[in-house]
């Protein structure tokens, strides 16, 4: 009772104080709300604890660098990133064209539709080096290489080039901490999020995106974070859910013509969702649907990202596509290390805040082969709950045993 009357939860932090409860999320991670204390995932703040002061108030945000020091991304002049993110958002969005794709790119009005599309089209014929080459020659326009940024860390994970992706990381961190505007905080935030729910690593997705609560982002940007959502569904094995998500989106990615990248995506997700649960038929339809859309010009890389469903694009391809199936194994066989690389990277340098600090105790014994009759001796648990307790810790860093679990810890 004493604990209840000392101390509050986010939701009645952010009610008192007339704030978004992610707002308050920002500040405790800051380290900006003295007192504060953290139970597992949760934090408690305490009663009297006062509102922190808006940075924004101290510096004009126009005025705000977000280039990161000692980074080789281009310059750019200084730009009102909220309305030029929401116009290169709007952009994307537009269908790729159905008829002469490339002869529509070369022929399409403005710089930001022929960078975006481009961009787009490279990597999902699986150019990466070009769709690299593309991003790196943004110059003079900060919005432009921000929206950019969710398929460039992709690139790089596929290329396997860790510098690279580290400049992009480090960019959009400083995004976050220029916090120039909601949107565009969140907005950079999705961006890594891209990196961390597609190389499996769905603990490092940020609360507001696990829970739904996609108010902060632009609206341009919300049908992509959906997708982002249903990755970390599939992440974490909820495939039901992953399912619902997934069809309710597709719905509303219909275009009548021409196709967009999330048309393909969200049929894959489908697909793998039905496999997951067992609905095969439904499966390769929605498969099939990704293909016809896809394939035609030349578009492997979802395919070749998501050759890990039980042999399901495989036999999709040698039914409808034989012509095509080399490529695509052919890409999986280039890429599929570098993903598995990112992801063991993401895991282990957020081990302690992927487990709790009872099971990163209990993962640096197994890792030291220590008998799970002393381990449980030592936290005071049955062998059986011990055994329930390691399990829970394999699912959470995607893994299977001890010798995997090394890696992380030692």
């Amino acid at each position: 009772m004493e604990t209840a009357m000392e101390y509050m939860t986010v939701v009645e932090t952010a009610a008192r104080w007339g704030i978004s409860s992610r707002r308050v999320h920002r500040y405790l991670q800051d380290g900006r709300i003295k007192g504060a204390v953290r139970f597992g995932s949760a934090w408690m703040v305490p009663a009297d604890a006062e509102k922190p002061g808006d940075p924004r108030r101290k510096k004009d945000a126009r005025q705000i660098s977000l280039r990161p020091k000692a980074s080789s991304l281009p310059d750019s002049p200084e730009c009102d990133l909220s309305s030029g993110l929401a116009s290169c958002l709007e952009i994307a969005a537009r269908p790729l064209w159905g008829n002469g794709l490339d002869a529509g790119l070369h022929m399409a009005s403005g710089e930001r539709l022929q960078v975006i599309h481009g961009i787009w089209l490279a990597y999902l014929r699986g150019d990466f080096e070009q769709a690299k080459c593309r991003f790196l020659a943004i110059e003079n326009d900060e919005a432009l290489k921000l929206c950019m940024c969710p398929i460039t860390m992709a690139t790089a994970i596929s290329l396997g080039d860790n510098p690279f992706f580290v400049k992009l990381e480090a960019y959009l961190k400083g995004v976050i901490r220029a916090n120039v505007c909601d949107g565009v905080t969140a907005y950079a935030e999705l961006a890594l999020a891209t990196a961390y729910v597609s190389a499996t690593a769905p603990v490092m997705a940020p609360g507001w995106l696990k829970s739904g609560d996609f108010s902060a982002l632009p609206q341009q940007a919300r049908l992509d974070a959906t997708y982002k959502r249903i990755k970390y569904f599939e992440g974490i094995r909820q495939y039901e859910a992953m399912h619902v998500v997934a069809q309710t989106a597709l719905a509303l990615c219909f275009q009548k013509q021409g196709f967009t990248y999330l048309d393909i995506y969200l049929h894959i997700a489908c697909a793998a969702a039905c496999h997951a649960l067992e609905r095969e038929d439904e499966a390769q339809r929605h498969m099939l649907s990704a293909m016809n859309i896809a394939l035609p010009y030349g578009c492997i890389t979802p395919f070749a990202e998501n050759m890990v469903h039980g042999g399901l694009v495989e036999q999709c391809l040698k039914r409808e596509f034989p012509a095509r199936h080399k490529a695509v194994k052919e890409q999986w066989d280039r890429t599929m290390g570098n993903w598995i690389a990112f992801h063991n990277r993401f895991t282990k340098d957020s081990i302690t805040l992927i487990l709790s600090p009872r099971e990163y105790g209990i993962a640096r014994l197994l890792s030291r082969r220590v008998p799970y009759a002393d381990i449980a001796e030592q936290y005071d648990v049955s062998v059986g709950r011990l055994k329930n307790i390691v399990l829970n810790i394999y699912e959470k860093l995607h893994i299977s045993g001890r010798d995997e679990l090394a890696k992380y810890i030692v």
